[in-house]
């Protein structure tokens, strides 16, 4: 089931990216990732009593500016409404009502999407609560008093946001067409795989507007399955300035993600891979999504019998933090192996969906740990009593240890790697959950 997506709108500096923070934990404000650039990491997973969600930060929205960068961030906040399911719209008691909170009103209205109004810096309710009722002016609801330096108020507001979350979800459950998302950078391709694979297929076509979100999905039928694409492009703006160019890849890499069983990850072949394709893999990678790196343009290449192998290792270097990735090669434009996809696709659904016999799996442990003996600490060693699978989608194990604190990363990925070499589990990523107990249970 995807998670429902909340995006937090507003004027600059009414305090969106400090509710982000407090929401999110306090560790995300901002992430250094280029020498000379700090940058806001705009999403993040958020769970409020049984409810779990996905957070996106905006920039500013200053509806008449002329400005090159607000007028950017305008756009941006626009991806993001479109996106979301839900609409945080951030006022500032100090600032009070002013005319561009009514015009992000009126934009917000426009959107058709539900709108919780949070009014910031709340900062004493006895006091202030005058000052807060003069948001009622804005005719899209009740305002909610906040303090997000102060953690004010969170409690009623989100309290607020949960009740528009969709209570049919289950029916996407019962929805068992594979779900594939397009993701990547703007011009890679995206839209001419989506045309190019239904306009050969052309049993059933139909695009249907994604009824909370303008992603476009277009369900086509191929070797009488139906498969489900959700498409990313959809929202494509012209940019000039780079990093809002990575911000929206990111919002609608987020959304489209949310919702699919298998990512196709394209990349420009011309290009080569970049960090930005690994920041947008990352969000896949991240939610254990089945992942297939689509090499696009590959007709444009000049190639000799190393090439494949060269853009390979170019490829797993800078996304080795995915090395079951599947990758493949292809030419929207000329559509070379493009059919290949639907086999790649069904083979990694097919992983993500694979469970393992308790018995087989810990026949495998019991090798693993007679091949390589698990590591020690001042004389204690781990030890390792068994090991179960919980889960899919992605395939989730549990290892029961005597002690979690001996079990390093390194002897998990050992372990990973052993169960890749018995089941392939081509495409997946896999989940490894750590459990102590003591020997006598």
């Amino acid at each position: 089931m995807s998670k429902p997506i909340v995006a937090i709108v507003g004027r600059p500096n009414v305090g969106k990216s400090t509710l982000f923070n407090a929401l999110a934990g306090g560790q995300i404000s901002i992430v250094k990732d280029t020498p000379g650039v700090t940058r806001d990491r705009i999403y993040a997973d958020v769970n409020w009593l049984n409810y779990n969600f996905t957070l996106i930060d905006t920039g500013g929205i200053e509806p008449d500016s002329k400005d090159i960068i607000l007028s950017q961030m305008r756009e941006q906040a626009e991806i993001a409404i479109a996106t979301a399911d839900v609409i945080m719209f951030m006022t500032d008691v100090r600032q009070g009502l002013v005319d561009s909170d009514s015009k992000v009103a009126d934009m917000l209205r426009r959107s058709g999407k539900p709108v919780v109004l949070v009014v910031n810096k709340v900062d004493n309710f006895d006091k202030m609560m005058a000052d807060v009722y003069e948001f009622y002016n804005l005719g899209i609801g009740e305002p909610y008093p906040i303090s997000s330096v102060g953690k004010l108020g969170l409690g009623d507001m989100l309290d607020e946001v949960v009740k528009y979350f969709s209570v049919d979800e289950n029916e996407e459950e019962e929805d068992d067409r594979p779900r594939v998302a397009i993701i990547g950078k703007p011009n890679v391709g995206k839209s001419s795989i989506i045309n190019r694979l239904s306009g050969e297929n052309r049993v059933i076509v139909s695009d249907i507007a994604g009824t909370t979100r303008d992603a476009i999905d277009t369900e086509i039928k191929y070797n009488g399955r139906e498969y489900v694409f959700i498409d990313t492009a959809g929202l494509r703006r012209k940019n000039k300035i780079k990093e809002e160019i990575e911000r929206y890849s990111i919002i609608r890499a987020v959304s489209a993600v949310e919702r699919a069983d298998v990512v196709l990850m394209v990349i420009d072949a011309t290009e080569g891979v970049t960090e930005q394709d690994a920041k947008i893999a990352g969000i896949a990678h991240e939610r254990g999504k089945g992942i297939i790196i689509v090499v696009n343009k590959w007709d444009a290449i000049e190639k000799n019998d190393k090439t494949i192998y060269e853009h390979t290792r170019r490829i797993k270097d800078v996304l080795s933090f995915m090395p079951y990735a599947e990758i493949m090669f292809v030419s929207a434009l000329s559509g070379q192996r493009l059919v290949k996809l639907y086999d790649m696709i069904d083979m990694v659904v097919e992983n993500q969906n694979l469970r393992i016999q308790t018995g087989v799996l810990n026949e495998i442990l019991t090798e693993a740990v007679a091949l390589q003996q698990p590591p020690s600490d001042k004389g204690r060693r781990l030890k390792i009593f068994y090991m179960t699978q919980v889960s899919v989608k992605p395939p989730t194990f549990v290892l029961f240890v005597n002690d979690k604190e001996l079990m390093h990363f390194s002897y998990t990925r050992y372990i990973e790697n052993k169960i890749r070499e018995a089941f392939g589990f081509r495409g997946t990523s896999l989940k490894f959950i750590i459990r102590e107990r003591s020997e006598k249970e």
